[in-house]
């Protein structure tokens, strides 16, 4: 794992962290083009971290589980899952993320 993908990673869960409006138990989550709009980042970019991020199989080992990817009606939306918010939360307490 490079340092730029663990920056990405880091900066994806926390802005889908800090956009939890319903509190640590609400599923709300975050469209694919307010995501990258935020971090800067193109769709194809956004979805191959969150692919690493998910718990979907890469190279025959499955990923962390931090994050999932649905479609809502017309848009895809990035959420955070319980796994994602205890890490979103263990790197702002250590001041991690960036």
């Amino acid at each position: 794992m490079t340092a730029a993908h663990d920056t990405l990673a880091a900066s994806i869960l926390r802005a889908l962290q800090e956009d939890s409006h319903g509190g640590a138990d609400a599923p709300s989550g975050m469209s694919l083009p307010r995501l990258g709009k935020r971090l800067g980042q193109g769709a194809s970019v956004l979805l191959r971290e969150l692919s690493l991020m998910s718990d979907a199989p890469v190279g025959g080992q499955r990923g962390p589980g931090w994050v999932r990817v649905d479609r809502v009606g017309e848009r895809w939306v990035a959420f955070l899952t319980d796994e994602g918010r205890a890490v979103a939360r263990e790197l702002a307490a250590a001041g991690d993320a960036p």
